[in-house]
C-alpha cells in the first residue's frame, strides 16, 4: 500500500504535472510554428511557448515551497527543459539555418553531459543539480528563441547576433561543466558534487 502512495506522490505531485505539460506542449507549438503564415499565428506559437516556460519557473518554486522534490521530478524538468529548448531550435533552424549550429553545440554538449553523468553515477558522484552558469545559458537561450518565434521577419544581423549570443553562454557552460568533471577525474574535490554512495 505504501508503496503505490509512493509512486503516485512521485508521478502526480503538481511540479512534475508541469513538467509533463511541457513535454505535451512541445509539438503543440511546432505545430503551430510550422503552419503559421501571420504574425497572429506566430503570437499563438510564442504564447504556448511561454506558458511553457512560466510552468518551468513555477514547478522549482513549488517543489521547494512545498516539499515536492521528487527523484522523477529531478530527472523530467532537466529532460523537459532540454527537449524544449531542441525543439525551439529545430523550429527556428528551418526559417534560419544558422540555428543549426546552436543546436549542432546542444547535442554535443548534452551529448558529453549524458555520458559523464552516468560514468560518475556508475562511481557513486553525481552534479547537485544545475550550474549557476547552465542557469544563465537557459535563460539567455529562451529569451533570444523566443524573441525569434515572436518576430520571424528579423534582420539578418539581428539573428545572427542573437544566435552567436546564445553560442557563446553554451559554450561556456560546457566548458564549466567540462571543468567539474574534469577535476571530479582527477579527484579534486569540488561543491557542485555529492556523493551518494
Amino acid at each position: 500500500m505504501n508503496h503505490k502512495i509512493d509512486v503516485k506522490h512521485e508521478i502526480f505531485s503538481i511540479p512534475n504535472l508541469m513538467s509533463f505539460l511541457r513535454l505535451i506542449l512541445i509539438p503543440v507549438f511546432c505545430y503551430l510554428y510550422f503552419n503559421a503564415s501571420t504574425k497572429e499565428d506566430y503570437l499563438w506559437a510564442s504564447v504556448v511557448v511561454l506558458i511553457s516556460s512560466l510552468t518551468d519557473m513555477m514547478d522549482g518554486l513549488i517543489a521547494r515551497r512545498f516539499h515536492m522534490i521528487t527523484t522523477l521530478g529531478k530527472v523530467l524538468d532537466p529532460i523537459a527543459d532540454k527537449l524544449t529548448h531542441a525543439a525551439l531550435a529545430v523550429c527556428l533552424a528551418v526559417k534560419h539555418p544558422i540555428m543549426w549550429v546552436l543546436l549542432g553545440l546542444m547535442v554535443v554538449k548534452e551529448g558529453y553531459m549524458a555520458i559523464m553523468g552516468i560514468k560518475y553515477l556508475r562511481k557513486g558522484q553525481m552534479l547537485n543539480g544545475a550550474q549557476w552558469c547552465g542557469k544563465v545559458s537557459t535563460t539567455v537561450l529562451f529569451v533570444c528563441m523566443l524573441v525569434m518565434f515572436l518576430f520571424p521577419d528579423l534582420p539578418t544581423k539581428a539573428v545572427w547576433g542573437m544566435v552567436l549570443c546564445m553560442i557563446v553562454f553554451l559554450g561556456n557552460t560546457f566548458y564549466q561543466y567540462a571543468s567539474i568533471y574534469h577535476k571530479i577525474g582527477r579527484g579534486e574535490a569540488t561543491s557542485a558534487v555529492t556523493q551518494i554512495s
